[in-house]
């Protein structure tokens, strides 16, 4: 075993360290699920859902704790860590019943047959699970897998270890031994984990990591659920509240430094209401406040390590060299910080317009006509989300259509009402998670078939 430090990415100093893998260990963790998961697996649906429901109150107990590690490890505002804490620990026991609803038998009849539908375990699954949002994904990831009779193996962030272990030990505490199983390292042990005598495949991160994975599980033809990044746009038509559409856009490009994965990152805005667009957006987004996360009032805090902020500040020296205008931030800063930056006068023949950047950049594009915004928000290998902001809502709905993405808000973001999957088109995602429809991802379907009565 090894010994995994924990960075404060606003400060530079340690935050904790915790005991991490090495490669060589993986197989007797996997080895000690596999013997664990037969028994897990014969629990009814509802026995097992119990048991996630037990380690609510040490949830919620715990969420402050838990909230206040993810701003020292991951960087994001106060509030916002402490949100996330609260919002996994509030929503446990709803999420639990949907997956239960969703995984429970389903029959289907015709004049001759009755054929009954089982959702059962794969076995084991692995999860890895990003520090954006450290407590969030795991929570989504383990879950439903630990409901459909599955034991985990979980692999969080080595960025963010220290809150992914506090939230799974308030699992663990009401689990059989070796049912969730927490391993923590960098790049090494999360390959060797998907190497492994593993069944099921959780991955949320890159495009670029989640190629390796299809690729190394490819050999055993293991089930993956991959949710990988995005480039998402975000299109202004003429006629849209100019408002609503600039809070909107400043909101969803800067949150969290922009490292959400569906962060807008291009902006498409019509020609004839560009300039007030812009003058909007530029107000609000010097609006911001940018420091350490544990700050009273920061909106904006680091970037997650000293790598990630070189990419975006790569990216943007880039497309200023290639004739994009700065007219806010674009300029380095001391740590782990990069000014929330806005950036006009950009094309696609430049990378920030093409390479998800997962930093606080918001890029504003005119266009002339929805053919050409279309075209335009098309214009990529991602499609994850997309927002389309316009008065007349049965033209945005055209537009929305339209866009290859597998999530389009209208006057809002992409997210859906409750039930509804988190699904990404193109390279953003391959299979998907959340909602009935997700849920049922994380089981093998099962087809049991009599003769009707």
């Amino acid at each position: 075993m090894a010994t995994l430090v924990s960075i404060n990415p606003a400060s530079g100093e340690p935050v904790g360290s915790i005991e991490a893998a090495l490669p060589a260990d993986i197989g007797h963790v996997v080895a000690r699920a596999r013997a664990a998961q037969p028994a897990w697996g014969a629990l009814s649906i509802d026995e097992r859902a119990a048991c996630l429901r037990a380690a609510i109150p040490a949830l919620k107990a715990a969420a402050a704790r838990i909230g206040e590690l993810v701003t020292l490890e991951m960087g994001k505002p106060a509030p916002e860590g402490k949100g996330e804490a609260n919002y996994a620990a509030d929503g446990l026991a709803e999420e639990v019943d949907e997956i239960v609803a969703a995984l429970r038998p389903q029959e289907l009849r015709d004049e001759h047959t009755l054929t009954t539908l089982h959702h059962d375990p794969y076995g084991v699954c692995a999860a890895i699970t990003p520090w954006n949002f450290p407590i969030l994904m795991p929570q989504q990831s383990v879950l439903p897998a630990l409901v459909a009779g599955n034991t985990v193996v979980l692999k969080p962030s080595e960025e963010t270890p220290l809150c992914a272990q506090a939230w799974a030990e308030c699992l663990q505490a009401h689990l059989p031994p070796d049912v969730l199983q927490v391993v923590h390292g960098a790049g090494d042990v999360g390959r060797a984990l998907v190497r492994a005598d593993v069944d099921l495949i959780v991955f949320t991160g890159s495009r670029a990591t989640g190629v390796r994975i299809m690729q190394d599980a490819a050999e055993g033809l293991k089930r993956v659920i991959l949710e990988l990044g995005g480039k998402d746009p975000l299109v202004v038509l003429d006629d849209a509240d100019l408002d609503a559409a600039a809070a909107f856009a400043v909101r969803n490009s800067f949150r969290n430094a922009g490292q959400v994965c569906v962060s807008t990152e291009r902006i498409y805005v019509h020609r004839a209401v560009a300039q007030p667009f812009v003058d909007k957006v530029l107000e609000r987004t010097k609006a911001l406040v940018q420091g350490p996360g544990t700050q009273p009032g920061v909106t904006v805090g680091p970037m997650v390590n000293e790598r990630q902020k070189q990419k975006v500040l790569e990216q943007v020296a880039a497309a200023r060299a290639a004739g994009a205008r700065v007219l806010a931030g674009g300029t380095d800063a001391p740590g782990n910080f990069v000014p929330p930056t806005v950036l006009v006068g950009v094309d696609h023949a430049m990378d920030i317009m093409r390479e998800e950047t997962f930093g606080p950049v918001a890029c504003i594009m005119e266009y002339g006509d929805d053919d050409e915004a279309v075209r335009l928000a098309n214009d990529s290998p991602y499609g994850l989300g997309a927002a389309v902001f316009g008065g007349d809502l049965e033209r945005a709905q055209r537009v929305a259509r339209r866009l290859s993405a597998g999530m389009v808000g209208i006057n809002r973001g992409c997210g859906g009402a409750q039930g509804t999957p988190w699904v990404g088109a193109r390279q953003s995602g391959y299979g998907f998670h959340s909602g009935p429809a997700g849920h049922r991802q994380f089981a093998q379907l099962r087809a049991n078939s009599r003769p009707a009565k």
